[in-house]
């Protein structure tokens, strides 16, 4: 299976809402910012750049530099962003280390 075809699965499998939340939140336990935003762009990118650039006001320049590993996104754009992919963002408590 070459890198194209792995992506296009990829792409696919990220349009389902459940495989989306999972993919952010296994990018976001890795503690790099990075590697968040890069899976943040891989899920934009399944559901259309263009699309979510016309639903949440944002230029499509906008998007892509906010979406980049080293985009750093304020908060009321990342919930309009998040919000048009059918996601929210939460916080919960750590589980303890006993």
């Amino acid at each position: 299976m070459g890198i194209a075809n792995y992506q296009d699965g990829l792409l696919k499998r990220l349009q389902e809402p459940g495989y989306a939340t999972e993919y952010l939140n296994e990018a976001l336990k890795e503690g790099s910012q990075e590697i968040f935003m890069l899976a943040l762009r891989d899920v934009a990118k399944a559901k259309g750049i263009s699309h979510i650039a016309k639903e949440t006001n944002l230029n499509r320049e906008t998007m892509y530099r906010m979406l980049s590993e080293k985009g750093n996104p304020n908060l009321s754009s990342l919930n309009k962003l998040l919000n048009t992919l059918g996601l929210t963002l939460t916080i919960e408590m750590k589980e303890s280390v006993a």
